[in-house]
């Protein structure tokens, strides 16, 4: 039966209203990078993370690293957070610093990851390729949510969130290291308008 994300996981990523989780250990294809994502580079860092994630999934799915398995691939995300501080209305987004990623089935190892990304360097040129990598990690207990519209209108979702955390007495805590909170994009951003646009929201958080 083919794994799919948004029934089987559907607590994780189509939260209907701010919720508490504590996630496991997940594996990540990531790719770090700086700067506005508007510009023409962070498409191109986007075009070198899915050849080897649909790779990935086109081997487990003939049985080439063992029983075979059918899963859909998984939504894209990324970690954020500003060399200057700066956030919300005053957000700076030249001084954006991120880490856009896509996640992994259990079974995939280093190992795996490696060899599709010889198979697609073998064929593709995208100059961020040689950039990906291979990382697992435990983000544990979050707080999220959907947030519907343009990115630019995140501030207004964001102050929800904060609004739990105050009254559930949480802190944020960083994400991946020195990140400040995690998106994931559930729609395409070329293929669906700004107001229609959903994407989860989610601080990695702990007691105060």
């Amino acid at each position: 039966m083919k794994h799919e994300w948004r029934k089987v996981e559907k607590d994780w990523y189509l939260p209907k209203r701010p919720t508490l989780l504590t996630l496991p250990k997940l594996n990540f294809i990531t790719l770090a990078g700086t700067g506005d994502p508007n510009q023409p580079q962070f498409s191109e860092q986007i075009g070198a993370l899915y050849p080897v994630a649909y790779d990935l999934r086109m081997a487990l799915k003939r049985g080439d690293l063992g029983t075979p398995y059918e899963y859909t691939v998984y939504p894209l995300e990324g970690v954020w957070t500003t060399d200057d501080g700066s956030r919300g209305a005053e957000l700076n987004k030249s001084a954006l610093r991120y880490k856009i990623m896509l996640r992994q089935p259990d079974r995939l190892t280093a190992a795996d990851f490696q060899a599709s990304l010889a198979r697609v360097q073998a064929k593709k040129q995208n100059p961020w390729l040689t950039a990906l990598k291979w990382e697992t990690y435990e983000e544990g207990q979050v707080l999220q949510t959907i947030h519907q519209g343009p990115f630019d209108d995140e501030p207004a979702t964001f102050a929800q969130l904060q609004q739990v955390l105050a009254d559930q007495k949480l802190k944020v805590i960083p994400t991946m290291g020195d990140y400040w909170h995690r998106e994931i994009y559930l729609t395409d951003t070329r293929r669906t308008v700004p107001e229609k646009a959903k994407t989860v929201l989610r601080y990695r958080v702990a007691p105060q």
